[in-house]
């Protein structure tokens, strides 16, 4: 037998197959409530937003349904269905972790080098977020244009595409469906008043005040995918593009 590839296992993925194989077994009778996120995080000795990615993920999987503001319930499994692919992602949560240790020094570093047409170019992707809103879509195209105009005034090529690539990983299957259940126009007017906040740092020439409004931004960004989702409600359907994704 040929030697196989270790594959890493993130801590999501793991209490995700632990989860699976409860269900495998029966502990969890169709239909019923898993139980509340608190409870299986004690149980299991891991953070609250472990679970709910773990839990995300077996939605993704169609083993569960979330229910905003009910729970999480147990679905018959269809034999018929091929689950959809996690493949090796990391986990969103921790995307944004990573987001804040890369972009907060970014925008300490903007604060220092921007030029002044580059920050206007910063402005001009907030305004892009507020045209997107205002067309009743969501805001992922002006988010995606800031963040990387931040870290093009590092003037290094490796961090611009580090920041591109993280904000991609909002298009893996976890991160979509967490997305779906959080994101709604008012985060992204929420998050909108925190890249002004942002901006004004740095044309202020504060490194440290640009640092720190940088990680309160993802701090929220990070705060708004971890409410709670027994105590959550779903936002009410609009007219946006549902293909659209935010962060």
């Amino acid at each position: 037998m040929p030697i196989q590839a270790i594959e890493p296992r993130r801590l999501y993925r793991q209490i995700a197959d632990q989860l699976r194989g409860l269900l495998a077994l029966g502990e969890y009778a169709v239909g019923s409530r898993l139980p509340p996120e608190r409870d299986l995080a004690l149980q299991l000795g891991v953070s609250r937003p472990s679970v709910r990615e773990a839990l995300i993920a077996l939605e993704v999987e169609g083993l569960v349904e979330v229910r905003m503001g009910s729970g999480i319930y147990v679905l018959p499994v269809d034999m018929a269905r091929t689950p959809r692919s996690l493949g090796l992602e990391e986990g969103p949560l921790e995307t944004i972790r990573a987001r804040q240790v890369i972009e907060s020094g970014l925008a300490a570093h903007a604060a220092q080098h921007m030029k002044k047409a580059q920050i206007a170019g910063l402005r001009n992707a907030v305004a892009l977020m507020q045209h997107e809103l205002d067309v009743g879509d969501l805001a992922w195209r002006g988010d995606r244009l800031f963040h990387v105009r931040l870290a093009e005034a590092s003037e290094n090529a490796v961090l611009v595409r580090i920041v591109g690539e993280l904000h991609d990983e909002r298009h893996n299957p976890v991160a979509e469906q967490l997305i779906s259940h959080f994101e709604t126009e008012r985060s992204w007017r929420a998050a909108i008043v925190e890249h002004l906040a942002v901006i004004e740092a740095i044309a202020s020439r504060s490194p440290e005040a640009a640092r720190a409004a940088m990680a309160t931004h993802l701090t929220n960004s990070h705060d708004r995918y971890t409410a709670s989702i027994g105590s959550t409600r779903r936002a009410a359907p609009s007219k946006r593009n549902p293909a659209r994704k935010a962060a």
